[in-house]
């Protein structure tokens, strides 16, 4: 009987620690900027989503990083928020409105977009 509830046990205790576990994924791409007040505006704009763990826009080579749970995030949501902003990206085109919104030094050479 003892081994039985030691078995138990050890059973719960695996099966809780599986499910506490996260997707972490982390994704690299581009996002179209120029200074460092693009850089907060950038990380700003997904701050507060659910599920990222870090980011980074850098500025020389104008690639984010992203650190996310893909079980309450995906890459495509994270893109279109920052497109949101005004910043175009790998993804998907900035927001005309938002775009015309930004300071004059964030608002950066636009190039034509291709639908992937």
């Amino acid at each position: 009987m003892r081994t039985f509830l030691y078995v138990l046990m050890f059973s719960g205790l695996v099966f809780l620690a599986c499910k506490t576990q996260t997707a972490d994924k982390t994704s690299t791409f581009k996002v179209w900027g120029n200074c460092d007040k693009c850089k907060a505006t950038i990380e700003g704009s997904i701050a507060n989503m659910a599920g990222i763990s870090e980011k980074n826009w850098d500025v020389e080579s104008t690639l984010m990083t992203v650190k996310y749970d893909s079980t309450k995030v995906t890459l495509e949501q994270i893109q279109q928020t920052i497109a949101k902003a005004g910043y175009d990206n790998d993804g998907f085109y900035g927001d005309d409105y938002a775009y015309g919104k930004l300071k004059e030094c964030c608002q950066y050479e636009r190039k034509p977009f291709e639908l992937k």
